[in-house]
Protein backbone atom coordinates (compact mmCIF):
# COMPACT_ATOMS: atom_id res chain seq x y z
CA UNK A 1 0.00 0.00 0.00
CA UNK A 2 1.31 3.67 -0.88
CA UNK A 3 0.34 6.11 1.59
CA UNK A 4 0.47 10.30 2.13
CA UNK A 5 0.09 11.75 5.43
CA UNK A 6 -0.31 15.12 6.74
CA UNK A 7 -1.94 16.66 3.85
CA UNK A 8 -3.19 20.67 4.28
CA UNK A 9 -6.31 21.46 3.41
CA UNK A 10 -6.10 25.23 4.22
CA UNK A 11 -9.58 27.70 4.99
CA UNK A 12 -10.11 30.68 2.51
CA UNK A 13 -12.08 33.72 3.27
CA UNK A 14 -13.90 35.86 1.22
CA UNK A 15 -12.58 39.55 1.01
CA UNK A 16 -16.04 40.91 -0.51
CA UNK A 17 -19.17 38.67 -2.11
CA UNK A 18 -21.19 40.25 -4.49
CA UNK A 19 -23.99 38.51 -6.09
CA UNK A 20 -24.66 39.32 -9.59
CA UNK A 21 -27.24 37.43 -10.86
CA UNK A 22 -29.11 34.01 -11.67
CA UNK A 23 -28.63 31.38 -14.15
CA UNK A 24 -31.85 29.66 -16.02
CA UNK A 25 -30.66 26.81 -14.06
CA UNK A 26 -30.84 28.63 -10.56
CA UNK A 27 -27.31 28.60 -10.09
CA UNK A 28 -26.06 32.02 -8.53
CA UNK A 29 -23.19 34.09 -10.40
CA UNK A 30 -21.03 35.92 -7.97
CA UNK A 31 -18.04 38.16 -7.53
CA UNK A 32 -15.13 37.43 -4.91
CA UNK A 33 -11.68 37.84 -3.92
CA UNK A 34 -11.04 34.29 -2.12
CA UNK A 35 -7.48 34.48 -0.30
CA UNK A 36 -5.83 31.38 1.73
CA UNK A 37 -5.45 31.18 5.39
CA UNK A 38 -3.20 29.29 7.02
CA UNK A 39 -5.77 27.42 8.93
CA UNK A 40 -5.45 24.22 7.90
CA UNK A 41 -7.69 20.47 8.40
CA UNK A 42 -5.30 17.95 8.16
CA UNK A 43 -5.26 14.61 5.77
CA UNK A 44 -3.77 10.94 5.71
CA UNK A 45 -4.36 8.69 2.64
CA UNK A 46 -3.08 5.03 2.06
CA UNK A 47 -4.04 3.49 -0.79
CA UNK A 48 -6.23 -0.23 -0.77
CA UNK A 49 -6.49 -2.69 -3.18
CA UNK A 50 -9.77 -3.62 -2.76
CA UNK A 51 -10.98 -1.04 -4.57
CA UNK A 52 -13.41 0.70 -1.59
CA UNK A 53 -13.42 4.17 -0.28
CA UNK A 54 -13.52 4.11 3.45
CA UNK A 55 -12.88 7.38 5.80
CA UNK A 56 -12.23 8.01 9.55
CA UNK A 57 -12.16 11.11 12.04
CA UNK A 58 -9.12 11.68 13.73
CA UNK A 59 -11.14 13.47 16.26
CA UNK A 60 -11.90 17.33 16.15
CA UNK A 61 -9.73 19.69 17.50
CA UNK A 62 -11.90 22.89 17.18
CA UNK A 63 -15.16 24.00 18.55
CA UNK A 64 -17.95 23.66 15.80
CA UNK A 65 -16.61 20.56 13.95
CA UNK A 66 -19.22 17.86 13.85
CA UNK A 67 -18.61 14.47 13.12
CA UNK A 68 -18.53 14.26 9.50
CA UNK A 69 -20.99 12.27 7.49
CA UNK A 70 -20.51 9.19 5.73
CA UNK A 71 -20.65 10.45 2.78
CA UNK A 72 -18.55 13.25 2.50
CA UNK A 73 -16.96 15.47 0.28
CA UNK A 74 -14.03 13.74 0.36
CA UNK A 75 -15.19 10.07 -0.26
CA UNK A 76 -17.39 11.91 -3.13
CA UNK A 77 -13.99 13.29 -4.39
CA UNK A 78 -12.23 9.72 -4.35
CA UNK A 79 -15.20 8.00 -6.22
CA UNK A 80 -15.64 10.74 -8.71
CA UNK A 81 -12.11 10.24 -9.52
CA UNK A 82 -12.38 6.22 -9.88
CA UNK A 83 -15.46 6.92 -12.32
CA UNK A 84 -13.89 9.72 -14.34
CA UNK A 85 -10.18 7.84 -14.49
CA UNK A 86 -11.55 4.09 -14.23
CA UNK A 87 -9.23 3.72 -11.65
CA UNK A 88 -9.91 0.21 -9.83
CA UNK A 89 -7.67 0.92 -6.16
CA UNK A 90 -8.93 2.27 -3.07
CA UNK A 91 -8.11 4.64 -0.36
CA UNK A 92 -8.57 5.03 3.26
CA UNK A 93 -8.99 8.41 3.89
CA UNK A 94 -8.03 10.27 7.53
CA UNK A 95 -9.55 13.51 8.27
CA UNK A 96 -8.41 15.90 11.42
CA UNK A 97 -10.89 19.00 11.69
CA UNK A 98 -9.75 22.34 12.79
CA UNK A 99 -11.60 24.40 10.24
CA UNK A 100 -15.22 24.88 11.87
CA UNK A 101 -18.10 23.45 9.83
CA UNK A 102 -20.76 25.80 8.07
CA UNK A 103 -18.70 28.74 8.61
CA UNK A 104 -17.82 30.38 5.41
CA UNK A 105 -14.37 29.18 5.40
CA UNK A 106 -14.73 26.19 2.71
CA UNK A 107 -13.58 23.52 4.92
CA UNK A 108 -15.22 20.78 3.33
CA UNK A 109 -14.86 22.42 -0.67
CA UNK A 110 -10.76 22.21 0.50
CA UNK A 111 -10.53 18.67 1.98
CA UNK A 112 -12.61 17.68 -0.79
CA UNK A 113 -9.45 19.18 -3.53
CA UNK A 114 -6.75 17.77 -0.94
CA UNK A 115 -8.26 14.72 -1.28
CA UNK A 116 -8.09 14.74 -5.33
CA UNK A 117 -4.51 16.04 -5.61
CA UNK A 118 -3.45 13.20 -3.21
CA UNK A 119 -5.18 10.65 -4.72
CA UNK A 120 -4.20 12.19 -8.56
CA UNK A 121 -0.33 11.23 -6.55
CA UNK A 122 -1.21 8.06 -5.00
CA UNK A 123 -3.38 6.49 -7.75
CA UNK A 124 -0.80 7.69 -10.76
CA UNK A 125 -3.88 8.58 -12.53
CA UNK A 126 -2.21 12.06 -14.19
CA UNK A 127 -4.70 13.81 -14.52
CA UNK A 128 -3.94 17.88 -15.48
CA UNK A 129 -5.00 20.61 -12.72
CA UNK A 130 -7.30 21.59 -15.60
CA UNK A 131 -9.09 18.03 -15.90
CA UNK A 132 -9.10 17.64 -11.82
CA UNK A 133 -11.12 21.13 -11.45
CA UNK A 134 -13.59 19.97 -14.06
CA UNK A 135 -14.27 17.15 -11.56
CA UNK A 136 -14.01 19.34 -8.77
CA UNK A 137 -16.37 21.39 -10.24
CA UNK A 138 -19.11 18.94 -9.82
CA UNK A 139 -18.38 18.47 -6.49
CA UNK A 140 -18.70 22.13 -5.25
CA UNK A 141 -18.57 25.87 -6.71
CA UNK A 142 -15.61 26.44 -4.07
CA UNK A 143 -13.66 23.15 -5.07
CA UNK A 144 -11.99 24.67 -8.00
CA UNK A 145 -10.67 27.33 -6.24
CA UNK A 146 -8.59 25.28 -3.65
CA UNK A 147 -7.13 23.21 -6.61
CA UNK A 148 -6.07 26.53 -8.61
CA UNK A 149 -3.00 26.95 -6.23
CA UNK A 150 -3.71 30.30 -5.64
CA UNK A 151 -5.89 33.60 -4.30
CA UNK A 152 -7.90 34.19 -6.70
CA UNK A 153 -11.04 36.84 -8.37
CA UNK A 154 -13.90 34.53 -8.18
CA UNK A 155 -16.67 34.86 -10.53
CA UNK A 156 -19.18 32.71 -12.36
CA UNK A 157 -20.44 30.25 -10.43
CA UNK A 158 -16.88 29.70 -8.56
CA UNK A 159 -15.38 28.15 -11.41
CA UNK A 160 -14.07 31.34 -13.67
CA UNK A 161 -10.31 32.18 -11.43
CA UNK A 162 -8.02 34.48 -12.01
CA UNK A 163 -4.58 34.48 -9.52
CA UNK A 164 -3.70 37.41 -7.77
CA UNK A 165 -1.30 38.73 -5.72
CA UNK A 166 -2.64 39.33 -2.33
CA UNK A 167 -0.23 40.77 0.61
CA UNK A 168 0.68 37.97 4.14
CA UNK A 169 -2.06 40.11 6.52
CA UNK A 170 -3.01 38.34 9.55
CA UNK A 171 -6.88 38.39 10.24
CA UNK A 172 -8.90 37.28 13.35
CA UNK A 173 -11.87 34.83 12.59
CA UNK A 174 -14.80 35.19 15.27
CA UNK A 175 -17.57 32.39 14.76
CA UNK A 176 -20.82 31.82 16.64
CA UNK A 177 -21.71 28.26 18.21
CA UNK A 178 -24.67 28.42 15.62
CA UNK A 179 -23.75 27.11 12.14
CA UNK A 180 -25.52 28.03 8.45
CA UNK A 181 -26.45 26.27 5.39
CA UNK A 182 -25.08 27.44 2.97
CA UNK A 183 -28.43 26.56 0.64
CA UNK A 184 -31.01 27.77 3.46
CA UNK A 185 -29.14 31.66 2.79
CA UNK A 186 -29.23 31.16 -1.03
CA UNK A 187 -32.59 29.87 -1.02
CA UNK A 188 -33.66 33.25 0.98
CA UNK A 189 -36.29 35.59 -0.86
CA UNK A 190 -34.78 38.44 0.37
CA UNK A 191 -31.29 38.05 -1.06
CA UNK A 192 -30.06 40.79 -2.96
CA UNK A 193 -29.35 39.19 -6.25
CA UNK A 194 -28.53 42.10 -8.63
CA UNK A 195 -25.30 43.39 -7.67
CA UNK A 196 -23.33 45.76 -10.29
CA UNK A 197 -20.41 43.81 -11.71
CA UNK A 198 -17.12 44.96 -10.04
CA UNK A 199 -13.64 44.85 -12.09
CA UNK A 200 -10.46 43.29 -10.94
CA UNK A 201 -8.75 46.60 -12.37
CA UNK A 202 -10.88 48.69 -9.79
CA UNK A 203 -9.88 46.53 -6.82
CA UNK A 204 -6.01 46.29 -8.37
CA UNK A 205 -6.05 49.50 -7.77
CA UNK A 206 -6.66 49.73 -4.08
CA UNK A 207 -4.08 50.04 -1.58
CA UNK A 208 -3.04 46.59 -0.24
CA UNK A 209 -4.00 47.60 3.13
CA UNK A 210 -7.21 48.73 2.19
CA UNK A 211 -7.82 45.55 -0.25
CA UNK A 212 -9.97 44.17 2.36
CA UNK A 213 -12.15 47.39 2.46
CA UNK A 214 -13.59 46.67 -1.25
CA UNK A 215 -17.28 45.78 -1.63
CA UNK A 216 -19.38 43.39 0.73
CA UNK A 217 -20.74 40.57 1.19
CA UNK A 218 -24.19 40.68 -0.10
CA UNK A 219 -24.95 37.33 2.07
CA UNK A 220 -24.67 38.66 5.18
CA UNK A 221 -28.27 41.08 5.95
CA UNK A 222 -29.80 37.46 5.06
CA UNK A 223 -27.50 35.46 7.62
CA UNK A 224 -27.83 37.74 9.72
CA UNK A 225 -31.74 37.36 10.30
CA UNK A 226 -30.80 33.70 10.39
CA UNK A 227 -28.48 33.81 13.00
CA UNK A 228 -27.98 37.29 14.81
CA UNK A 229 -24.90 36.24 17.02
CA UNK A 230 -23.29 37.70 13.50
CA UNK A 231 -23.69 41.13 13.94
CA UNK A 232 -22.85 40.37 17.27
CA UNK A 233 -19.49 39.13 16.18
CA UNK A 234 -19.40 41.90 13.63
CA UNK A 235 -19.72 44.75 16.82
CA UNK A 236 -17.16 43.05 18.81
CA UNK A 237 -14.29 43.47 16.14
CA UNK A 238 -15.23 46.80 15.37
CA UNK A 239 -14.40 47.66 18.48
CA UNK A 240 -10.66 46.60 17.98
CA UNK A 241 -10.61 47.26 14.25
CA UNK A 242 -12.62 49.42 11.80
CA UNK A 243 -13.75 47.46 9.18
CA UNK A 244 -15.43 43.64 10.07
CA UNK A 245 -17.80 41.27 7.70
CA UNK A 246 -18.92 37.79 7.25
CA UNK A 247 -17.27 35.07 4.86
CA UNK A 248 -19.16 33.31 2.45
CA UNK A 249 -22.44 32.28 3.86
CA UNK A 250 -21.24 32.47 7.37
CA UNK A 251 -21.24 32.25 10.23
CA UNK A 252 -17.54 33.23 10.56
CA UNK A 253 -16.96 36.80 10.90
CA UNK A 254 -13.35 38.42 10.21
CA UNK A 255 -11.19 41.52 10.60
CA UNK A 256 -7.57 42.49 9.38
CA UNK A 257 -5.87 41.68 13.04
CA UNK A 258 -2.19 43.49 13.35
CA UNK A 259 -2.65 43.92 17.24
CA UNK A 260 -0.78 42.25 19.45
CA UNK A 261 -3.16 41.22 22.32
CA UNK A 262 -6.06 38.55 21.25
CA UNK A 263 -10.08 39.51 21.59
CA UNK A 264 -11.44 39.91 25.48
CA UNK A 265 -14.83 39.21 26.57
CA UNK A 266 -16.01 36.99 24.01
CA UNK A 267 -18.03 34.11 25.22
CA UNK A 268 -16.27 31.30 26.09
CA UNK A 269 -18.47 28.89 23.49
CA UNK A 270 -17.79 31.39 20.66
CA UNK A 271 -14.67 29.83 18.39
CA UNK A 272 -12.13 32.69 17.62
CA UNK A 273 -8.58 32.34 15.86
CA UNK A 274 -5.59 34.50 15.00
CA UNK A 275 -3.79 33.13 11.47
CA UNK A 276 -2.39 34.42 8.22
CA UNK A 277 -3.20 34.77 5.11
CA UNK A 278 -1.04 32.22 2.21
CA UNK A 279 0.58 33.23 -1.25
CA UNK A 280 0.20 30.07 -2.71
CA UNK A 281 -2.04 27.02 -1.55
CA UNK A 282 0.47 24.40 0.05
CA UNK A 283 -0.06 21.69 -2.46
CA UNK A 284 0.08 24.11 -5.67
CA UNK A 285 3.10 22.36 -6.93
CA UNK A 286 0.98 18.64 -6.81
CA UNK A 287 -0.77 19.10 -10.11
CA UNK A 288 0.17 21.07 -13.43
Amino acid sequence: MRSLLDIPAPAKINLFLHITGRRADGYHLMQSVFVLLDLCDTLHIETRADGRISRADIGSSTQGSDPLPDNDLCVRAARLLQATTGCTQGAHIQLEKRIPTQAGLGGGSSDAASTLLALNKLWRTRLSRQELTAIGLQLGADVPFFLLGDNAWVEGIGEQLTAIDYPPTPFMLLKPPVGLSTIQIFKDPNLKRDTKPATIAGFAEIENEHKHLFGRNDLQPVAETHCPDIRHCVDLLKGYQPSARMTGSGSTVFAPWFLNHDLQAIPSNWYHLRCMSLKNHPLKHWAD
